[in-house]
């Protein structure tokens, strides 16, 4: 199996960029409410807000293709670099695989800070999502279950999306993959708890909001009133 250079993994980083930098809250925003999704609400362009603001037909959209997005980059660039996929790495996790990765972080990476929108994009939780899918389903079953029960029984996405990332490379330790695989992991917990920072100073303070799902939006809704 292939190893990747440096020269390589700088490749996929930049690639997964490139589809990272899909603002699919953003342009979602502008078609369909002709708002910059940005300058409203929580100020982010990812799926709560979009849920939040716009509604949930909207966000689940958002939320869907913000997951596409990274799986397709995870599952090019292990496809480029000669893995066969089976979804089922463990203990047997190809080198090549590794390549998926790097561009996963990528794609968090651009969808985080996008260069052509003053690098002010999302949180990347769904993309993340979408490279946990990729890279082991009995993982992402596991952790996204325990994921579903804290967001059932706190109403707190933020507190969600933490535990998820936090259990993924936990679950891939336990799971032997190699080294470097796990770092990449830590890596996307570590972008998690950066773009959380302030959600995790507001849970300190008992003001962080918790997760309304409407069918209709409030920037939908004061619509409607006028």
């Amino acid at each position: 199996m292939i190893a990747l250079s440096i020269f390589a993994k700088i490749i996929c980083v930049l690639c997964g960029y490139g589809i990272g930098c899909i603002q699919t809250a953003y342009i979602i925003g502008k078609v369909f409410a002709k708002v910059d999704i940005r300058e409203h609400g929580s100020k982010n362009s990812g799926t709560t807000n979009t849920v939040r603001l716009l509604g949930a037909k909207y966000g689940m959209f958002v939320f869907a293709f913000d997951i596409i997005k990274a799986a397709v980059a995870f599952n090019v660039f292990c496809w480029i670099f000669g893995t066969d996929l089976t979804l089922f790495f463990w203990n047997d996790f190809p080198q090549g695989a590794v390549s998926g990765l790097y561009a996963g972080i990528g794609v968090i990476a651009g969808h985080n800070f996008p260069f052509y929108m003053k690098f002010k994009g999302g949180k990347g939780i769904a993309s993340s999502l979408g490279i946990i899918l990729s890279l082991d389903l009995r993982i992402a079953g596991i952790i996204f279950l325990v994921g579903l029960i804290i967001l059932l029984t706190t109403k707190y996405v933020s507190v969600m999306s933490l535990t998820v990332l936090t259990l993924l490379p936990i679950s891939m330790v336990f799971c032997h993959y190699p080294v470097e695989a796990v770092i990449l992991a830590c890596l996307l917990a570590a972008s998690a708890y950066f773009m959380h920072r302030e959600n995790i100073v507001r849970l300190f303070k008992h003001t962080e909001r918790k997760l309304s799902i409407r069918w209709k939006g409030s920037l939908n809704s004061n619509k409607s009133r006028h």
